[in-house]
């Protein structure tokens, strides 16, 4: 199970597009709401979330995608439950997925020292001693990946979908979309 976490602010495309990519492979994925099941982006737009951070089941999780918007990114940092959900997934060899601000949740804390990463520009002093390429859309490290703003929302949810089993392919999703992978 891929949970994708959505706390007040988060960046909408940065959440939308990586769960539709996923979605369209049919890899299972949840989005997970910080304080409530409905929840407000960065843009005024409400998502309502598939389930509730504190109904999360972390057995069963594959990969937490953390979006970002820096709302969102203090609301995923000030939820005990959310900080668990990363801390699980960094102990137990899950995957961890971060995009736009949200790399900067890892990197403050050192979770991704030496790791290659990257995050939205001119935050990279918060992304402690990873190795930054800003010229990157997407960037994996093994279980790490990371993506660099809104733009690049497709091709991060197309690198989430290449490491984990789906019914279709990075590509072939790229293809339907009619999206030109770079």
């Amino acid at each position: 199970m891929v949970y994708i976490m959505l706390g007040t602010g988060f960046e909408e495309t940065e959440a939308v597009a990586p769960g539709d990519v996923l979605r369209r492979a049919q890899i299972p994925m949840q989005y997970v709401g910080i304080g409530g099941r409905l929840v407000e982006g960065a843009h005024g737009i409400t998502l309502r979330a598939d389930i509730t951070a504190e109904e999360m089941d972390l057995d069963s999780m594959d990969m937490i995608v953390l979006p970002g918007g820096m709302g969102g990114v203090e609301s995923i940092e000030a939820s005990a439950e959310a900080m668990a959900a990363v801390e699980y997934a960094l102990k137990n060899d899950r995957y961890v997925a971060a995009i736009c601000a949200a790399p900067t949740i890892l990197g403050k804390r050192g979770w991704i020292d030496g790791k290659h990463a990257v995050c939205y520009p001119g935050m990279e002093a918060q992304m402690g001693k990873a190795v930054v390429h800003p010229e990157q859309e997407a960037v994996a490290d093994g279980k790490l990946i990371t993506g660099r703003a809104p733009g690049a929302a497709i091709e991060f949810g197309l690198r989430l979908a290449g490491v984990l089993p789906g019914s279709f392919t990075p590509d072939e999703v790229a293809g339907y979309m009619v999206y030109a992978r770079r």
